[in-house]
């Protein structure tokens, strides 16, 4: 299908900051610290954070860092709202759930802190079952959550102070995979089809892919030796996130921390490690 809207080709343009780590756990130090900082500033500016989080192996790492003092306490977290990208359509409590990871690796983290009342606000999956709904219901109901919440809209996305992405083998990032029909709507939330090609094989509900042009910040973070050959396509001469949705991370104002097993089939030129 065409891009009628031109939104797609606005979204190939620029290149993103790529961190260049040595292995996961510093990855996850470095990508804590810098969450950290973009929520107070958040906060410090317009009197709240919206985070919009991931689920898989991306996260675990980097909560560990920020339920953890001395960082922990840098973050305002009583103004602080978790979003979670997309979900899988399972109940809360269910080890696929993305909402669970954050439930028990950060909240659950730090018992008798300020950060132990932060807010997950998970997609309504279990509402959903309770009613005999699927997921087209639970993506509109999460955009509502949104709205309610006050989180702003520009050209119909939420604005989130940061999303948080990881990538998958195939170049998805949140549950966009290679030629969506979620490119081609413009609702903010979207249901997509159970996947044949990637576990867990169930339903999903996603933010529209469109959100990633309006996020005012956007972390890639991505490790091991078997997403190398993923990252050197995705940073590489071709251009098309119908095939490769993670290109839509690809863009000005977002940051890539890779590990060096990761990253060594990127052609860009690599950001030196902090010191």
């Amino acid at each position: 299908m065409s891009d009628t809207n031109g939104w797609l080709e606005r979204a190939s343009r620029g290149e993103p900051e790529i961190i260049v780590l040595p292995n996961n756990e510093a990855c996850a130090a470095a990508a804590a610290e810098r969450i950290a900082g973009i929520l107070a500033v958040a906060v410090n500016e317009r009197g709240r954070a919206d985070w919009a989080t991931t689920g898989g192996s991306t996260p675990a790492g980097i909560y560990k860092h920020l339920s953890k003092a001395p960082l922990r306490d840098t973050v305002p977290w009583g103004r602080v709202n978790i979003w979670l990208g997309d979900e899988r359509f399972v109940p809360r409590g269910d080890d696929w759930c993305n909402a669970r990871i954050g439930d028990r690796e950060l909240v659950g983290a730090a018992p008798g802190t300020a950060l132990e009342q932060t807010t997950i606000h998970a997609w309504p999956v279990d509402e959903a079952m309770s009613l005999g709904e699927g997921g087209a219901w639970c993506a509109a109901r999460y955009v509502e959550m949104m709205r309610e919440s006050g989180v702003p809209f520009e050209d119909g996305q939420p604005v989130l102070d940061i999303v948080l992405v990881g990538i998958g083998p195939d170049g998805h990032l949140l549950s966009v995979f290679p030629g969506s029909a979620a490119f081609d709507t413009d609702a903010p939330g979207v249901d997509i089809p159970a996947p044949d090609h990637i576990a867990p094989k169930v339903e999903r509900v996603t933010l529209n892919p469109r959100s990633l042009q309006v996020a005012r910040n956007v972390m890639a973070v991505s490790h091991g030796a078997s997403k190398a050959a993923i990252l050197g396509e995705i940073f590489g001469p071709d251009r098309d996130p119908r095939r490769l949705p993670a290109q839509l991370a690809r863009r000005t104002g977002a940051t890539w921390i890779v590990d060096e097993a990761a990253g060594g089939h990127l052609a860009q030129a690599r950001t030196p490690a902090p010191t």
